[in-house]
């Protein structure tokens, strides 16, 4: 019974969670892998991207919310996030045409691409803090719990619960979704195939035939998109402020970079290898461990490796690991 209830905590406090973030990760690598491999530059503004997207999505929420309409178990923000897209896909499109563009046209080196990403970071985060301010914002609604702790117990008898939020589930069958979109777009339809040649090689592409500004268009409206989808889902899942998109830079582009940049797989894998990472060497192992030892050598410490402030530390070192030893991450990045 108790490594039943060892397993059940693993699930509840380790597996659980860290899938949910591996998603919300993996979703946003992807959309700094999509601007790498085709536009050639690391897009350091892609957090506050993120945070934009968010805030859109929160205040088309309040204000169906204030209208009296829901989603039912759902939360509400599913419906206002076609809207955040929308308006974040005009936002990025607006800054590649007033900034970017200028800097292709002249044929730049990616490094100056990324100091001028940085730019529209402090930019897009300023504008960010003015209009929903810099505290916590809780805009989730709808079923808290697909099961709770309480409802477990009674089913299994065990003495530990496992609880599952209605955001977790969201955040995970969203993902599948999206992701599967994504590669089916890139694999099949005309534009996707015309992105993937214009990655490959972009003189070959231009002789063939393929409208540069087109693939650059299409490319920053998926990057927003994704970027939007993988905003609001972490808002639901944990809340939304946005110094804390900022943060979540430093963990998206290790999961890029691990996963190798410029791979939508190596996207998706480093995603989950720094979600469960910074899970499990920032979980206080105690309760798992005292179900599985006798009472006698029960641990008195929380066996805990580090505490939870220093998360994103994990994502960092795990980043220089792979630099030092494996510079184009797991699946060999740079090209889709």
């Amino acid at each position: 019974m108790d490594i039943l209830n060892a397993l059940v905590a693993f699930l509840n406090f380790v597996f659980v969670p860290g899938l949910t973030y591996g998603a919300q990760l993996a979703l946003g690598a992807l959309g700094v892998t999509l601007i790498y491999g085709i536009l050639r530059f690391s897009n350091f503004a892609h957090g506050d991207t993120m945070a934009f997207g968010t805030m859109v999505t929160i205040l088309f929420t309040w204000w169906f919310q204030s209208m009296g309409i829901s989603f039912g178990v759902l939360p509400t923000a599913l419906l206002a996030l076609p809207f955040g897209i929308a308006v974040t896909a005009a936002l990025v499109l607006g800054t590649d045409r007033a900034v970017y563009r200028f800097y292709r046209k002249q044929k730049a080196a990616p490094t100056i691409l990324v100091i001028v990403s940085m730019g529209v970071m402090f930019v897009m985060n300023g504008i960010v803090r003015l209009i929903i301010g810099v505290e916590d914002q809780n805009f989730a609604d709808g079923g808290r719990f697909l099961i709770s702790a309480g409802d477990f117990k009674k089913m299994t008898g065990l003495s530990e619960g496992l609880a599952i939020k209605g955001s977790q589930a969201v955040t995970v069958i969203t993902a599948v979704v999206v992701v599967a979109f994504l590669f089916w777009f890139l694999q099949k339809t005309r534009t996707g195939k015309s992105m993937r040649a214009f990655s490959d090689n972009e003189d070959l592409a231009l002789l063939s035939g393929i409208n540069p500004d087109r693939v650059v268009q299409v490319t920053w409206i998926l990057a927003a998109a994704l970027a939007t989808i993988a905003g609001v889902l972490y808002g639901l899942d944990k809340s939304f402020k946005p110094f804390t998109y900022f943060q979540l830079l430093l963990p998206i582009f290790a999961a890029a970079i691990v996963g190798g940049l410029g791979s939508p797989l190596g996207a998706i894998a480093g995603g989950f290898v720094i979600a469960f990472s910074e899970v499990m060497l920032t979980y206080a192992w105690k309760k798992v461990v005292t179900y599985l030892v006798p009472d006698s050598l029960a641990p008195d410490g929380l066996l805990q490796l580090m505490s939870t402030d220093y998360k994103f530390a994990v994502s960092f070192a795990i980043l220089i690991i792979v630099l030092l030893f494996m510079p184009t991450g797991l699946f060999k990045g740079k090209s889709f």
